[in-house]
């Protein structure tokens, strides 16, 4: 239970440190961008790549070389999908989700909510998170792409330039 062999504890060094120098390779020549998070994709991509790594290092089963080849391979994915999104609309809009305005001028959009199933509750958090214990001093709350909340005080909200349509049309 605590200790099966010393060819176990081997295997784990000399694969996981192999597996961990490969796949910081893999990330160093992909670019920033393949773990940036800015989406629900890239998220996917930075959880499987972390589940890849634990199952080469434990499973006796993956040999090595079908570990870097899967890291290759997400990691590949990742940057085709990343370079398609930036030259073909089609493809960002099927690879991303555009940002949600949930609350826009201290006013909960209750229809908002539901459709990105969200509750009020956690609305109020992300405001209390940004310091603002007043909704009437909030000019948007975002719901981005990557599933967390921007805060957009009314003092900071300026021209509105960088909110969702939805947000600016109140201004």
């Amino acid at each position: 239970m605590f200790f099966d062999n010393w060819h176990g504890i081997l295997r784990v060094l000399v694969v996981g440190t192999s597996a961990y120098v490969a796949l910081v390779a893999f990330l160093r020549l992909s670019g920033k961008r393949t773990l940036a998070k800015m989406n629900a994709f890239d998220l996917v991509v930075t959880v499987a790549l972390g589940s890849t790594l634990a199952t080469v290092l434990l499973t006796k089963d993956v040999a090595l070389l079908e570990g870097l080849v899967a890291f290759l391979l997400l990691v590949m994915l990742q940057f085709i999908v990343a370079s398609l999104s930036v030259r073909f609309g089609w493809v960002e809009a099927v690879a991303k989700s555009e940002p949600s305005a949930l609350l826009v001028d201290g006013t909960i959009d209750d229809a908002a909510l539901r459709r990105e199933r969200v509750t009020r509750d956690e609305v109020l958090s992300a405001v209390r998170s940004a310091g603002i214990g007043d909704l009437s001093a909030v000019a948007a709350v975002v719901l981005e792409t990557d599933g967390s909340f921007s805060v957009v005080g009314c003092n900071a909200a300026g021209n509105r330039s960088a909110l969702p349509d939805s947000a600016r049309r109140r201004a």
